[in-house]
């Protein structure tokens, strides 16, 4: 009994020991190597037979082709990460992966720019997934489809999407200007080293997720009195996270600057390595962006971030101005006055003003025809709006081209309206602040 009883447990014990050497054996499936491995120096796109999934150690234990085995042992297996590797199965679909990544299976790319994103999806205002760091060596899977990226400019930039494997798994879509591609066929493959781990920085995500126009648009937000010639989706200050190219664009003033990097340079403050360029924080939704240029002193100018899109905020205005010139349309749209003719307001938002020669030169020139545009581009002081309505501008066309504009206040009555002219210096922006010193009143009755 006592022998029978000790057959038993060194029949165990084998069979412990031998366990894991049969289970290493056993093929688990064929995968594609997709970054190559150093040490054995087995290039990326290789096929391999895989053994083991570890998903504590996060890595497949592959085989290694007789061709890459080095040393007198002649290890045979090798332990790759997870995301190096993509399992297919059957040989004949690893085969065929390899087959349609061959193109890309050696090619690699190093980071010009710290700070360049790998994005969800191939589009340049799709959500960052990664942050590259200058130097950082990342593999390319595949070209991408995908939206263009353009420029501070406003053009198209030269280069492609393309989906991309970072060394510690991490997988998205980069576009390429700001990438410099090359081939690796195996062994030791340049990283760049971390000195320390870099914290997030909050306040900079959040500062280049949003879009920063002139400082002037806020103060048209807050006191609801929208400029659209002043007004343009195009002007701003642009930091250039995906181009590395920052913009500062204005309507008298277009500045770039190439930079590899934002560092902080102090709390809510940051500089743009390789440029004379900085930016600071001065509130959630006002930028300082500071600047010099050669021979210059430093220059400073503000931005602010919009709590509505530029677009909206235009088409706003517009309808604000259409409804406005709606309402005077409707009321006539003839009016006649007995001393200064007949003005008639057309539906597309033209006019034509006949009989005003008292009006000559005084307030309308000699050098105009009698027709032209309604701009309902004008706001009134509130000292005004018990007595007004509105101000509007008419821009005569001119008889030999050009144009002139004149500006109005304006109110509607039952019978008809009543203008008055507002000579240019009262007029601050595109508000008439005062009313002239010797008002010119005309009363216009509107047609039967």
């Amino acid at each position: 009994m006592r022998c029978y009883s000790k057959n038993i447990r060194l029949l165990f014990l084998t069979a412990v020991l031998v366990l894991p050497l049969v289970s290493c054996d056993k093929l688990l499936g064929w995968g594609v190597l997709l970054w190559s491995s150093e040490d054995p120096p087995v290039p990326s796109g290789t096929t391999l037979p895989v053994y083991i999934k570890s998903n504590i150690d996060k890595v497949w234990v592959a085989g290694i082709p007789q061709k890459y085995r080095t040393g007198s042992e002649a290890i045979d297996k090798f332990e790759v990460p997870l995301a190096h590797l993509e399992l297919a199965g059957s040989k004949r679909k690893a085969d065929e992966i390899a087959s349609n990544f061959s193109s890309f299976a050696l090619t690699y790319a190093e980071t010009l720019q710290d700070g360049l994103p790998i994005r969800e999806s191939t589009d340049n205002n799709a959500r960052r997934v990664y942050r590259l760091k200058k130097g950082e060596i990342i593999k390319v899977l595949k070209k991408a489809e995908g939206s263009p990226v353009i420029s501070a400019a406003g053009d198209p930039l030269p280069g492609d999407w393309y989906q991309v494997l970072t060394e510690d798994g991490n997988t998205g879509y980069c576009f390429s200007y700001r990438l410099n591609l090359f081939e690796h066929l195996g062994g030791p493959l340049r990283i760049v080293q971390e000195e320390a781990a870099e914290e997030e920085d909050p306040d900079l995500e959040q500062l280049l997720a949003r879009t920063w126009s002139p400082e002037s648009y806020g103060n048209m937000v807050s006191t609801r009195r929208i400029d659209l010639d002043q007004l343009s989706r195009h002007w701003g200050f642009y930091p250039g996270a995906d181009t590395g190219i920052a913009r500062i664009y204005l309507p008298n003033l277009d500045l770039t600057f190439s930079y590899t990097g934002i560092k902080s340079a102090g709390k809510r403050s940051w500089r743009f390595e390789g440029a004379s360029l900085q930016m600071t924080l001065r509130s959630d939704t006002l930028l300082a962006v500071q600047y010099t240029e050669s021979g210059s002193s430093l220059q400073t100018l503000l931005f602010t971030a919009l709590s509505s899109d530029i677009d909206d905020l235009i088409i706003q205005e517009s309808a604000r101005r259409e409804n406005l010139f709606y309402n005077i349309y409707a009321q006539g749209p003839e009016f006649t006055s007995n001393n200064y003719g007949v003005l008639t307001f057309l539906e597309n938002g033209q006019f034509t003003w006949t009989g005003y020669n008292l009006l000559i030169p005084q307030v309308i020139p000699s050098s105009v025809l009698g027709s032209g545009t309604v701009e309902m581009r004008l706001f009134i002081s509130s000292s005004l709006t018990d007595r007004y309505n509105g101000a509007f501008t008419l821009r005569f066309e001119g008889l030999n081209g050009g144009d002139s504009q004149i500006d109005f206040l304006y109110s509607l009555d039952a019978e008809g309206f009543r203008l008055e002219y507002v000579p240019p210096s009262n007029i601050n922006g595109v508000t008439v602040s005062r009313r002239a010193s010797s008002p010119l009143v005309m009363y216009f009755f509107k047609s039967r």
